[in-house]
């Protein structure tokens, strides 16, 4: 029996549509990354979601991320179901060997992080970007701590390197048996800090500094790109390995909407908006000998329709359900027309609402926000709303978009909860990030904690896995930094109990022990100063069951 094909997914950050040479950049060099589209078949007409999160969710589920509890990059609205099939999970139970290097954004704990979720290796980062509150404190690009399988491990070099570095050991060592690669980098993600040289030629340019650093970043992950296909090459495994590339949504400092500079590939918006330059992502699949290569596929294709295709080009099953189709026979040349469909692209806050920040896409129609209407064939900037002169279209696409609203309702309606006192996971951190928020805005990154003004609060929903006593410690900063919480009261409620104690000065945490029953409970916490003034919340929270 000849062996399956092995799978290098690779896929970037926050890097639009514009952000490569071959796309028309008029500034930005990527050699790598355009020789990669020469020997591909490009998806031209590709969609995910317009941030990080759900469109890492469906590109690992096949279905739209909403569907399991993910529709926003923080709130606790990025936790992946443990109920949801992952890719992964599907290539590991059929012989692959599995690894995950660098941005998960799905989730930290039990069971969302990515060593529950069908990986055998994994070297990530926590939260969605280095730097985050849930991340190891004080990483900055660079020598940064990441975490091997769960554990802290101190790495040397920039983090670009660091996981291609891992990507490419991992293949080596695996060469000789199937494997699975998900290779997911933090770049091009904010802050912006790249290795001089990279930026340096961006930099004598007239351009943002942050763009040289953006652009910088790039040049950085092309090299990168260049030494993964090389890899591959020298072990004899190009022609029997797919090489997936793409990216999260649309570009982050590629593109200056309100200043209307850089270069965004003729399209409106950017990451975080659901018009075209939100959504719109690069999708290349090379599979030398077996993928006709050096071809633009127009059809509308989006996040959802990523796992199918693969498990068709693996020829493996799965009994989960998909939202996507395959696009496999398209990509192999033995069919060319894909079936007319609207595809639903959109973000939720916390509590979601009808109509909230979407768009319906449909041919070459693009519903926006249910009201506005434009035809990407005619107006690719989307200029001109011609929702007036289209009043059938518009009414088509409205009624899809309640049909799907229908459907996700009841997922809509649950809060996916973060067990404690598992036997896989006892001591759990909950960093603020994960708050359902009731005062200010939840704090996501590291630099906001001690900044005096800042003031905000919210509550996790955790499912209490073992009657017993729980010790929960309360902290401003987590355990590495060992700082202390200048607070003078530090209040715990855990469903209906709440406790209280003073906090001394130079006291770095805030110790409880309670008796708690299973289920799930909602836990807030308070610090209060001595002033009274602020009532802000304990931004990390370690829960482990003693007896």
């Amino acid at each position: 029996m000849p062996r399956p094909p092995n799978v290098v997914f690779v896929i970037t950050d926050d890097q639009g549509y514009g952000d490569i040479g071959c796309h028309g950049n008029p500034h930005l060099k990527t050699p790598h990354l355009d020789r990669l589209a020469d020997e591909s078949a490009q998806l031209d007409d590709h969609h995910h979601d317009p941030l990080c999160s759900p469109s890492r969710a469906a590109l690992l589920t096949g279905q739209y991320a909403a569907r399991n509890g993910v529709w926003h990059v923080i709130q606790g609205r990025h936790l992946l179901d443990p109920g949801a099939v992952c890719m992964t999970e599907i290539f590991a139970q059929n012989g692959y060997h599995t690894g995950m290097f660098g941005k998960w954004h799905l989730g930290d704990n039990y069971p969302f992080a990515p060593q529950y979720r069908g990986f055998d290796e994994t070297l990530c980062h926590r939260g969605g970007g280095v730097g985050e509150l849930p991340d190891y404190w004080g990483n900055s690009y660079i020598d940064d701590v990441y975490f091997r399988d769960g554990s802290p491990l101190q790495c040397a070099g920039y983090c670009t390197d660091v996981f291609f570095d891992a990507a490419l050991d991992f293949i080596q060592r695996h060469s000789n048996q199937p494997f699975f690669v998900y290779l997911a980098t933090n770049a091009m993600h904010a802050p912006f800090i790249v290795p001089e040289r990279y930026a340096a030629p961006y930099r004598t340019m007239d351009m943002p500094a942050d763009r040289a650093n953006f652009y910088g970043m790039i040049a950085n992950f092309d090299e990168n790109m260049g030494r993964l296909l090389d890899h591959l090459r020298a072990l004899g495994l190009d022609s029997n390995t797919i090489v997936l590339f793409t990216a999260d949504h649309g570009t982050a400092a590629g593109w200056d909407e309100a200043a209307n500079c850089g270069f965004n590939a003729a399209m409106r918006g950017a990451k975080g908006s659901v018009y075209e330059g939100g959504h719109r992502v690069n999708c290349f699949l090379r599979w030398k000998g077996t993928i006709p290569a050096g071809r633009k596929m127009s059809g509308l294709t989006a996040h959802v329709d990523v796992l199918p295709t693969l498990l068709d080009l693996c020829d493996l099953e799965s009994d989960a359900p998909f939202d996507g189709i395959s696009l496999a026979k398209q990509l192999l040349g033995a069919e060319s027309d894909l079936p007319q469909r609207s595809l639903v692209v959109q973000l939720q806050p916390d509590t979601p609402r009808k109509w909230h920040h979407c768009v319906v896409l449909n041919g070459k129609w693009r519903l926006v926000g249910g009201s506005e209407l434009y035809n990407i064939e005619s107006d690719p900037a989307q200029q001109r709303d011609v929702a007036a002169a289209n009043p059938q279209v518009l009414a088509a696409l409205r009624n899809d978009y309640e049909s799907w609203w229908q459907d996700h309702r009841d997922a809509f309606a649950r809060t996916v909860a973060i067990p404690v006192g598992t036997k896989y996971e006892n001591t759990v951190l909950l960093s603020a990030r994960d708050w359902h928020p009731t005062v200010g805005q939840v704090p996501w990154l590291q630099a906001w904690i001690d900044d005096p003004a800042y003031d905000s609060n919210g509550w996790w929903l955790v499912d209490i896995a073992q009657i017993g006593q729980y010790r929960i410690e309360l902290r401003t900063h987590p355990r590495e930094a060992n700082r202390a919480m200048n607070s003078s009261t530090a209040r715990l409620q855990v469903g209906e109990t709440t406790v209280e104690r003073a906090v001394l000065a130079g006291d770095i945490a805030a110790v409880f022990r309670l008796d708690l029953p299973r289920g799930e409970v909602k836990l807030q916490t308070w610090l209060d100063d001595e002033s009274g003034s602020r009532r802000r919340g304990a931004y990390y929270v370690y829960v482990t069951k003693v007896v």
